[in-house]
Order: C-alpha cells, then structure tokens, then sequence
C-alpha cells in the first residue's frame, strides 16, 4: 500500500501523472469509437473548429488532451494545412503569424479590434451546422 502513493506522487512531480491519464482516455475513446457506429461527417464549421482547437492544444503541449479530441470528434489524425485553415477563415498572415496558433491571432484580432471598432460583433446562427448533439451544439436539457 505504501508503494502506491509514493508512485502517485512521484509520477506527479515529475509532471507524468496526467499526461498518462490522458494518453490512456485516448486509447479508451479511439478503442471504443472503432467499435462504434460509424458517425456522421463533421459539418465544415465543426471541421474548422476542431482544427483550431487541435493546433491550440498542440502548441500548448497538451499532445494527449489533443489525442483525446481527435478521438472523440472524429477529425482526422492528420492536421489540416495552416494555409487552408486561415484562407477558409478568410485570414491574412504576416511572417510571424506562424509562430503562434491561430486561434491566438483570432482572439487578438477581436480584442485589439475593440478599441477602434465600438460596435459589438453580431453572432448568428450558422443555418449548416448539424443537428447532431456530440458535433457541437449546446445541451439544452438541463
């Protein structure tokens, strides 16, 4: 019983603890997804959205918790292309531009955009984004 402990603790200061966890909720989701029904196609917004989230996560370092979102969307193991991502998303790059995620240029581009621009950006729901509830749409049960 003694060994158990010392092992959780020891696995945690080294910062390994997690990243195990993680990886083994990868393999229990991309196993189980395997035998599962196969689902739906990602919807192009859905597709566009994971990738962002993916590339966040990948270049935070959190390669499991990137593993586990493939897994679970059903995106594609391979990652899309920069360039397509920010062309459907109607983004110019500048040279630096890849040196960060794109998410982080979205975010200060809408942060910095407040100052010049008062108006509030007016969100509509997008009429092609599936139904289906594990592809992105709000629980509304409660």
């Amino acid at each position: 019983r003694t060994l158990q402990p010392a092992l959780r603790e020891t696995l945690e200061a080294r910062g390994v603890l997690g990243q195990l966890k993680a990886r083994i909720r990868a393999e229990v989701f991309s196993t189980l997804d395997a035998e599962s029904t196969p689902r739906p196609p990602l919807s192009h917004e859905n597709l566009l959205i994971n990738e962002l989230i993916r590339e966040y996560l990948q270049f935070n370092k959190f390669q499991y918790t990137a593993l586990v979102l493939t897994a679970e969307s059903g995106q594609t193991e391979v990652p899309l292309d920069w360039e397509f991502v920010a062309n459907e998303l109607n983004v110019r790059e500048d040279s630096s531009a890849k040196e960060v995620a794109l998410l982080y240029g979205l975010l200060h581009h809408f942060l910095s955009s407040k100052e010049e621009h008062k108006a509030k950006l007016f969100l509509k729901c997008a009429a092609t984004v599936p139904s289906q509830e594990p592809h992105g749409h709000r629980n509304t049960e409660s």
